[in-house]
């Protein structure tokens, strides 16, 4: 069996959401090694509540290379949204940089696959990760042909992808590799970000900061498939162990309570955007009575220790 960390990209403003997913994290999770909790460097005392021996804040400068650096808080009323400004190419978003760490993070993490969970996710069933990632083969979960040419956002995201990768010729309907706790394997992403280098001859970091319009999961899910070795060392499959809500119809208790009791048992985790604009009070309540009644009382925050003493890898 392989090492399995889990891996979170995260802010401020999803504190809350971040806060209910290791809660449900400490309270049904088993068989991974430490959850690397990514986050902007202002935000850093805000998530050290968090930490403990399994779980790690790093800073997001950790990762980033020191020609791409965040606007000061002082100046964001220029924008609405964070700005990080670069030597090298026009600025980009936390959007993006979320997707940039989330690529660092597991090209940095000791262990061999990364399980990465978004701050809208939550878990609501017993679940051992390191059983399911962590076997001879990586799990990738697809939809298959889910992606029209004249899609909005996914045939934008992977005309991206095939520029980054070099890919010529792209039929559609396409494969969608966007999903929910999706496992990535450690030497595949750095066979990834090199065949960035090598189709677009820049580092693979100012190679996203100059496309901007892309989505890691479809890069790092058709650059499995597009490689025979690569696709040979991955289980594909198309049950996701997530059950999703993703437009931006907001939900009732009831109907989070639906979600939970229409998931198939090898559902075990649960996610609703964050844009539906659901309410995090509700989500919450929903998951601690489901907790109670299934096994426990949840977590308190009484049982959150300090940041864990832990060497960040130096970014390659």
């Amino acid at each position: 069996m392989h090492s399995v960390a889990l891996l979170t990209a995260s802010y401020a403003k999803d504190i809350e959401r971040f806060s209910l997913l290791s809660e449900s994290i400490d309270t049904w999770l088993s068989g991974y090694t430490r959850h690397y909790v990514l986050v902007n460097d202002e935000d850093v005392p805000l998530f050290e509540p968090f930490g403990s021996d399994k779980r790690v804040i790093v800073p997001a400068s950790c990762y980033l290379p020191k020609w791409l650096f965040a606007l000061p808080p002082a100046l964001q009323f220029i924008s609405s949204r964070r700005v990080w400004l670069s030597l090298l190419s026009s600025p980009v978003h936390g959007w993006h940089i979320q997707q940039i760490l989330k690529i660092a993070g597991v090209l940095n993490a000791p262990e061999q696959r990364v399980c990465i969970l978004d701050s809208d996710n939550l878990f609501f069933r017993e679940f051992d990760v390191g059983q399911y990632a962590g076997g001879e083969k990586t799990p990738l979960f697809v939809t298959p042909e889910a992606i029209a040419a004249d899609a909005p956002l996914h045939a934008l995201w992977l005309r991206t992808v095939d520029q980054l990768l070099g890919v010529k010729d792209r039929s559609f309907p396409a494969d969608d590799y966007v999903g929910n706790a999706l496992v990535w394997d450690r030497d595949t992403a750095r066979a990834m970000t090199g065949a960035i280098k090598a189709a677009t001859g820049l580092n693979w970091v100012l190679a996203l900061c100059r496309k901007k319009k892309f989505s890691e999961y479809l890069l790092y899910g058709h650059f499995v498939a597009s490689s025979p070795a690569h696709l040979a060392a991955h289980q594909v499959t198309e049950d996701s162990i997530a059950v999703s809500h993703w437009d931006d119809t907001r939900l009732d208790r009831p109907a989070i309570e639906a979600m939970m009791r229409a998931a198939s048992p090898e559902q075990v985790a649960l996610c609703i955007q964050s844009y539906s604009s659901t309410s995090i009070d509700d989500i919450r309540d929903v998951f601690r009575l489901n907790s109670r009644d299934r096994r426990a009382p949840s977590l308190s925050p009484d049982h959150m220790g300090e940041v864990a003493t832990f060497e960040v890898p130096k970014a390659r």
